[in-house]
C-alpha cells in the first residue's frame, strides 16, 4: 500500500497501479493501466507511465519521460503487451520506452543498472541487457538487443533487428545497419567495424592477456586476407578457442541474425558470415 506522503497532491495515480509504499512520485506524474513500480523508485515530476509496465527497485525517471505507451508501430492493434524495466536505473528527461508488440513476443525488457540520458528512445520488443548506456538521443529500432556493458553514443540510431554484442560501444552520430560484436567499436555515419572497445575493456577490469588474445583473434577474423570469413573463424578457433572471451565473439558471429554482420570498411558488406 502506497504511502501518501510521498505522492504529490497534482499526480493522478489510477487505482489499478501496484506502487510499493515507499515509492516517491512528484508533482505533475499520471501512473495509469496496470502499472507496477518497486520500491524505492522515484517519478521526479512529469512523468507519464502506463500500459501494463512494470518498474523495478531504487530507479529514477526524470521529468517528461513517457514509459509504456503504445509503439510505433503500424501493426499494433493494441494486444495485451509489456514494458519491463529492472532495477536501479537513471532515465533522464525525455526518453520514452514502448511496450512490445505481437511480433516480437508481447515484451520490451530492460535490464537493471542502466543509464539512459536525455531524449534515448528504447521501442517496441527490444532486449536490453544490464549495465547499458544510452548517451542523449540515442534511439534503438524495434527488436533491437543490446547486450550487457553496452554504450552507444549520442545521436546514435540502431536499425531494427539489430544485435549490439555485450561491451560494444556504438560511436556518437553513427547509423547502425547491422549486427556488432562483442566487444567491438563502430563508428560513421552508415557505421562500420572499427576495432575492439579497448577503453571499455580496461574499464570493466579485463586482464593484460585477455585482451591480448582478443587483439589477436580480431586481427585474423577481420583483418588477415585469406580466405572466408567462415575459414578465418574456424582458424580463430583453433587458436584461441580456449580464451572464453574470444568464444563470446566466435558464437556471436555464427549465430546469424536477421541482419549482416558489421565489418570494417576494408571488407565487404556481403562477405558471408561464419556457419
Amino acid at each position: 500500500m502506497t504511502n501518501l506522503m510521498n505522492i504529490h497532491p497534482t499526480a493522478i495515480i489510477a487505482k489499478t497501479a501496484k506502487i510499493a509504499a515507499d515509492v516517491g512520485i512528484g508533482p505533475y506524474c499520471v501512473v495509469d493501466g496496470n502499472v507496477a513500480i518497486g520500491s524505492g523508485t522515484k517519478l521526479v515530476s512529469h512523468v507519464s507511465v502506463s500500459g501494463h509496465t512494470t518498474i523495478g527497485k531504487n530507479c529514477t525517471v526524470y521529468p517528461f519521460s513517457s514509459l509504456g505507451h503504445p509503439p510505433q508501430d503500424l501493426k499494433f492493434k493494441g494486444e495485451k503487451s509489456e514494458l519491463v524495466i529492472g532495477d536501479h536505473c537513471t532515465i533522464r528527461e525525455h526518453v520514452t520506452m514502448n511496450p512490445g508488440t505481437e511480433g516480437g513476443g508481447l515484451l520490451t525488457s530492460v535490464g537493471s543498472h542502466c543509464l539512459f540520458m536525455v531524449g534515448a528512445h528504447v521501442a517496441h520488443d527490444c532486449r536490453v541487457g544490464n549495465r547499458v548506456i544510452m548517451a542523449n538521443n540515442a534511439t534503438l529500432g524495434g527488436h533491437v538487443e543490446v547486450g550487457d556493458h553496452a554504450i552507444i553514443g549520442g545521436l546514435a540510431a540502431v536499425h531494427q533487428f539489430v544485435r549490439i554484442g555485450p561491451h560494444a560501444i556504438i560511436g556518437g552520430m553513427s547509423g547502425v545497419e547491422h549486427d556488432v560484436i562483442p566487444f567491438g567499436s563502430v563508428m560513421g555515419e552508415r557505421a562500420n567495424l572499427a576495432g575492439l572497445n579497448l577503453v571499455g575493456l580496461k574499464r570493466q577490469g579485463f586482464d593484460r592477456d585477455t585482451i591480448h588474445a582478443l587483439r589477436n583473434a580480431y586481427k585474423m577474423l577481420f583483418e588477415e586476407e585469406d580466405g572466408t570469413l567462415v575459414e578465418r573463424a574456424l582458424k580463430t578457433r583453433e587458436n584461441y578457442g580456449a580464451i572464453a572471451e574470444v568464444m563470446q565473439v566466435l558464437a556471436f558471429v555464427n549465430d546469424k541474425g536477421s541482419r549482416s554482420l558489421c565489418v570494417p570498411k576494408s571488407l565487404s558488406q556481403d562477405t558471408p558470415q561464419a556457419a
